[in-house]
């Protein structure tokens, strides 16, 4: 994928044996530090980084905030790191960029409850929002020995940055334009689900302007088919709250989910390589784990590792590893879940580029597994860097779903 890693100056000392314990041992617990508490593992360089986040989806905010949170944490880990905002991009000279003395943080943000505007920044571009990348992004991106994608939603998540990189000799972090692409049509997705015998709610895809042709049972879940963050997701009840919800999801595309309504309890899986790191429960204090819950702190208590039966927190870990080679996704992800109040376990979906906010449920999975923030973000790194040399892996190439 893209091209390889090339040294960027002195060598620095980071976490990979972190990394490859958690590998060895999972979610067993361990511990790892260096004489005086510093950091251990192989030697590596300091690199050229760019976290791209930003953009004009809907998850914009929340993508700023993931970026903040990765620069600071690569800044810390010694590299020479920028943050970059891939739709405004960067006016004038950007020679010598990665030794500019700038504290970048200034771009990060929090999240508000409710997602913003997407013309609102189209109209800061001076072109009049000729093209998706910002100016001087893609040069900027060239000299980077590695992209770290924090993008969320359109643009980012769909395949879209994944294959223009490809083609440019870009090296990035995540999933690839294959993986991300059938992973963020959850309509493709849920055809995968059940090829692959993947328990998922049973459901149609409705087209905008087309009769429908089967009708799901209320109460009924109606969702945007590509988006995220629960943005274009509502629970409808009767015919009315049905015509609304629908009115709403295709706001975001031409395309809808409607599924049956799991009444549960909701659970998050991420993966890392392969492997499932330790399930936690998401429990709002009010509704459902929509936005706002899932971005303003206080407003859902999240459980990490799950209280739940060991048996069911592997349940959830096996079918989220199934789906992690299903969707042909690679680096890390993050699958979502729901278990009745019978104990049936439903997948719901796969994010391919999961939140790194303060409030994100990636960062404390790895947490739960001994991976601090600044070891997760550099262990998707090394990721990134093993992926030149395993393009093409994917179901039916040595893998069994």
């Amino acid at each position: 994928m893209g091209k390889r890693y090339s040294p960027a100056g002195r060598r620095i000392s980071i976490n990979k044996q972190c990394f490859r314990l958690w590998r060895q041992h999972g979610d067993k617990g361990f511990s790892v530090q260096a004489p005086g508490g510093g950091r251990t593992g192989r030697e590596s360089y300091i690199m050229k980084i760019v976290v791209l986040a930003g953009g004009i989806s809907t998850e914009r905010d929340v993508s700023l905030s993931s970026g903040g949170m990765i620069y600071q944490a690569l800044k810390k880990n010694g590299h020479q790191v920028i943050l970059l905002d891939v739709y405004l991009g960067i006016e004038g000279d950007t020679d010598g960029i990665f030794t500019w003395e700038q504290d970048w943080s200034a771009l990060a943000c929090a999240v508000g409850e409710k997602a913003p505007d997407p013309e609102a920044v189209k109209a800061l571009r001076k072109d009049g929002g000729k093209g998706f990348f910002g100016p001087g992004v893609l040069k900027i991106c060239q000299e980077a020995d590695c992209v770290f994608l924090a993008l969320h939603g359109a643009n980012g998540e769909d395949g879209r940055i994944q294959a223009c990189f490809e083609l440019l000799g870009i090296s990035y972090t995540g999933a690839d334009f294959v993986g991300s692409c059938l992973a963020m049509d959850k309509g493709i997705a849920k055809d995968i689900f059940r090829a692959c015998q993947i328990p998922t709610p049973q459901g149609i895809r409705l087209r905008k302007g087309e009769a429908e042709q089967a009708k799901v049972p209320f109460p009924c879940i109606v969702k945007a088919s590509c988006g995220g963050s629960s943005i274009g997701v509502c629970i409808a009840r009767d015919e009315e709250a049905y015509r609304q919800a629908r009115e709403e999801a295709f706001r975001y595309g031409d395309e809808v989910i409607v599924e049956q309504y799991i009444q549960g309890r909701e659970f998050s899986v991420g993966v890392l390589d392969g492997k499932a790191l330790p399930v936690i429960e998401m429990a709002p204090k009010e509704g459902f784990y929509d936005y706002k819950n899932k971005y303003q702190s206080g407003t859902t208590v999240e459980t990490c590792p799950a209280e739940i039966p060991a048996e069911k927190a592997v349940e959830m870990q096996e079918i989220s590893e199934r789906v992690f080679r299903a969707l042909r996704l690679k680096s890390y992800a993050r699958m979502d879940f729901v278990m009745s109040g019978e104990g049936e376990v439903f997948c719901l979906e796969a994010n391919t580029l999961p939140g790194m906010t303060p409030t994100s449920l990636l960062p404390q999975e790895a947490a739960a597994a001994g991976m601090d923030f600044g070891q997760l973000c550099e262990a998707i790194l090394e990721l990134a860097k093993g992926t030149d040399d395993q393009d093409g892996m994917g179901v039916g190439e040595g893998q069994q779903v």
